[in-house]
This record gives structure tokens, C-alpha cells and sequence, in this order.
């Protein structure tokens, strides 16, 4: 399965044209847009279980929010999904984002909740050894190289820790994200949906571990 070039030509005139009139006039043609990326991410959680354990797949809504954002255009010009890891013990999330120029994979915790970041950055305080062996493995560099981050960052240390702290680059991040881009070139080539997979087998170490760490205390203890 892979993604047509008149997908790609679709969410290329919604960019140009994204008001209401335009978007009814082209129902159809978003229809077989939206039904050919629909097979696509399933076709990746075909692969992904096959590895992994998922609780839940959901392609996003076109339709976006308007109410709180500065932007007023009603739809969003790139289709996505995400996929869920299934259970207490199985921390994490997927996500794969179609866009003409824009497209990428991304893996992680985004926005963890108060007490799951609190034991990650004691974690951190007290060893970051494991987390930087992860970051550095030859495989995980290769498909991500350093785009491990997060989309919003303290400016320096978080209350309680101490700002000279060695990994206070970790410490100062309020999620924890991998992400990597694909050119129109790859998205549309035939092995897509494989390279997909590639890249989120490369998370599992990170996965594995954050997993770890959020279902033990500091002394290694289950806690579920």
C-alpha cells in the first residue's frame, strides 16, 4: 500500500484553497484521499503488531479546531494517526503525519502527566546513564540522529532540581519525543509503510526503558 500522488496533489490544493466552498466542492476527491491514507496507517499497525503490542489506532479528524487558535482556516492540509500502546506496563505512543513536505514519524511521551514526568526526571537526577546509552545507539541515530526533544522546554532547571545537574538538558524537558522527517520522494515510494516500521522498531529500546522506569520506583520496585 502506498500513498497516491493524488493524495499528496489533494492536501497540496487544500494548502491553496482551505475554506469551506472549495472543501465541499472537492468532497469526493477527499474522500479517496482521506480512504487511501486510511489503508496506508493500517497497513502500519498491520507491521507494527507484528512487533508490538497496540490498544488503540485513530486517524485524526480533518476538521480542525478553530475556537482557541489565532488560525481560522477549517481544515488541516495533511492527514495523521496515532497508535497507542497497549497496558499499564507498555508506556508510549506512535504517531505518523502525511503532509507534502511536512511528513514525518514520531514516538514518545508527549505532554506525560505531572507524576509520570516527576519519576522521569528523578530518574534522570539520580542516573541518566541508561537514557543516554539509548540516544547513542547506533540504531536509534540512524533513524533519528539528535532530534530527541521535546516541543517545550523549561529555560533552565525544574523547581526542586539543581541547575548546574550534568543532564540538565534532560531535565528541563517537559516530554520526551523522537521524530523523523520524510521527503515527498520517500513517502510516495513503494517501501513506505516499511520504512515506517523500521523507524518505530528503533524506538522499542526507548520505549523498553521509559517503560521500565515508569512502572518501578527508584529502587527499581514494581509499582503496578
Amino acid at each position: 500500500m502506498t500513498i497516491e500522488k493524488s493524495t499528496f496533489q489533494f492536501l497540496k490544493d487544500l494548502r491553496k484553497n482551505n475554506n469551506r466552498d472549495w472543501f465541499a466542492d472537492h468532497k469526493a476527491t477527499y474522500e479517496k484521499a482521506r480512504l487511501n491514507a486510511k489503508d496506508v496507517f493500517a497497513e502500519v499497525l498491520e507491521k507494527l503488531e507484528g512487533h508490538d503490542e497496540i490498544e488503540k489506532s485513530k486517524m485524526m479528524r480533518i476538521y480542525r479546531d478553530v475556537r482557541f487558535s489565532k488560525d481560522k482556516t477549517p481544515y488541516k492540509a495533511h492527514f495523521s494517526n496515532s497508535y497507542s500502546r497497549l497496558g499499564a506496563s507498555l508506556r508510549g505512543g506512535y504517531f505518523l503525519q502525511i503532509r507534502p513536505g511536512e511528513s514525518f514519524l514520531a514516538g514518545g511521551f508527549w505532554e506525560p502527566s505531572k507524576e509520570d514526568l516527576f519519576r522521569l526526571r528523578k530518574e534522570i537526577e539520580q542516573d541518566a546513564s541508561e537514557i543516554r546509552d539509548v540516544l547513542s545507539d547506533k540504531e536509534f541515530q540512524k533513524h533519528f540522529g539528535d532530534s530527541f526533544y521535546s516541543f517545550s522546554e523549561l529555560k533552565t532547571a525544574p523547581r526542586g532540581f539543581d541547575k548546574e545537574h550534568k543532564d540538565v538538558d534532560l531535565l528541563r524537558k517537559k516530554g520526551f519525543i523522537a521524530m523523523k522527517k520524510f521527503s515527498d520522494k520517500e513517502v510516495l515510494d513503494k517501501n513506505f509503510t516499511k520504512n515506517v516500521n523500521d523507524g518505530f522498531l528503533a524506538l522499542r529500546p526507548f520505549f523498553n526503558l521509559f517503560s521500565d522506569i515508569l512502572t518501578t520506583n527508584l529502587n527499581g520496585e514494581s509499582i503496578i
